[in-house]
This record gives structure tokens, C-alpha cells and sequence, in this order.
């Protein structure tokens, strides 16, 4: 991987850590710098342990730059970090979020990171836009937690993006960022499913006997 590409995660990291205390005020917010933890650990294993084939694809899918709609779901992702830190560090709209329910959505943000990892270590075609990898050969991946689930990606983003608020202590944040980002979450699954279906070689063989896209037994 390129030295950039380093660096651009690593400043990601920093423009997150930027984002909470700033709007804080202050760094004394304990439950941040576990969030933050968290968060640089994933950044640190993804650059370990994943295909840097499959890094440059997430970074820029098919050679080309994030469309306008990732740069938009990063860009609610700031916004939720400042509320958060807005909320816990000055004006306590709604930073009563128990200290027992903070620490269980920590440990859900960590769980669904470390699905996606383990869901992007066994699919190299594990891209951040949808599109089918003619270019890289792409074929139907039904190991790992693809033997449990069609798309496990969208099932950590739906966990991850579900205790985010929560997990920094802020009920606002929360609200933020689940009404802007779950609907286009569950757009992009149904989307990448029925494009799978009807594009890839295999998927609806795959998708008879796998039958659930984001959650067994449910759906």
C-alpha cells in the first residue's frame, strides 16, 4: 500500500478524535478515547491482516474516487461525532444514556468492526461501492460469515451505526445518525442484492441456500 494511504487513515482517526473534543471542550470523556481506541485499532488490523488489493479497491473502487453518496454518509458521521461531543462536554441535551448501556454499545461498535473485518478477510471483493469486479475476476464468496448471511457488511454497519450514539453517550448523536444513515444502508442491501442476483454467476444458486440477507431467522 502507499504511504498516503497510511496516512489518510491515520488522519481520519485524527480528524474523528478532532471532531469529539473539540465540540467537547475538553478531553476528560472517558467513553471518547475507548470509542477512539477502538475505531484506531480497526484502522491498524485492516492494513495488517486484509488484501491491500482489496484496500485500494475500497479507497478507490474500480480506480475511480468514493461516490458523492459515501462522501455523504462520511460527512453524517462527523456531524455525529460533534453532536456527541457537543452534547457530553457543553450543553447536556441528552448525554443521560447509562453508563451499563455505553458500555454494551462499545462492545457492539467493537463486535460489528470486527464482522466487517472478518467478513472483508474472507471476501476480497468486499468493495465499498456496489459493482460487479469483472476486472478482478469477482465470483460468489459463501465462507465465513457469507455461510450465515448474504451481505455481513450491511450487518455490522446496521450494528455499528446503531450503538455509535449510544456508545459515545449521546441520545442525539444517536438519532443523528440512525434516521440518515440506516435508510441508506438498507437501500445499499437491497440494491447490492437484487444487482448480485441478477449480474453474478452463481449468487441466486448461493442466495437459495443462504436465504438471509442481513440477520438468520429474520430477514
Amino acid at each position: 500500500m502507499p504511504v498516503s494511504a497510511y496516512f489518510k487513515a491515520g488522519l481520519f482517526v485524527v480528524a474523528a478524535a478532532a471532531a469529539l473534543f473539540a465540540a467537547a471542550g475538553t478531553i476528560a470523556v472517558p467513553g471518547f478515547w475507548a470509542y477512539l481506541a477502538i475505531f484506531a485499532i480497526v484502522m491498524i488490523v485492516s492494513f495488517a491482516a486484509l488484501d491491500p488489493e482489496l484496500l485500494r479497491e475500497r479507497m478507490r473502487p474500480g480506480g475511480k474516487k468514493p461516490p458523492l453518496s459515501l462522501r455523504v454518509f462520511s460527512l453524517v458521521l462527523f456531524m455525529h461525532w460533534i453532536v456527541a461531543g457537543l452534547d457530553r462536554g457543553r450543553f447536556h441535551w441528552s448525554d443521560n444514556v447509562p453508563d451499563w448501556l455505553q458500555g454494551v454499545c462499545l462492545f457492539t461498535v467493537a463486535a460489528g468492526y470486527a464482522l466487517a473485518l472478518w467478513a472483508m478477510r474472507v471476501n476480497r471483493f468486499f468493495s465499498s461501492v456496489i459493482r460487479i469486479q469483472t476486472d478482478r475476476g469477482q465470483h460468489v464468496v459463501s465462507t465465513g460469515p457469507y455461510a450465515f448471511v448474504r451481505h455481513p457488511g450491511y450487518t455490522a454497519g446496521f450494528l455499528i451505526i446503531g450503538a455509535s450514539g449510544p456508545a459515545l453517550g449521546s441520545w442525539l448523536a444517536a438519532a443523528l445518525v440512525v434516521l440518515f444513515s440506516l435508510p441508506f444502508l438498507l437501500y445499499r442491501t437491497i440494491t447490492e442484492d437484487r444487482i448480485l442476483r441478477a449480474e453474478l454467476a452463481g449468487y441466486s444458486d448461493y442466495a437459495a441456500r443462504v436465504r438471509w440477507r442481513l440477520l438468520p431467522g429474520i430477514w
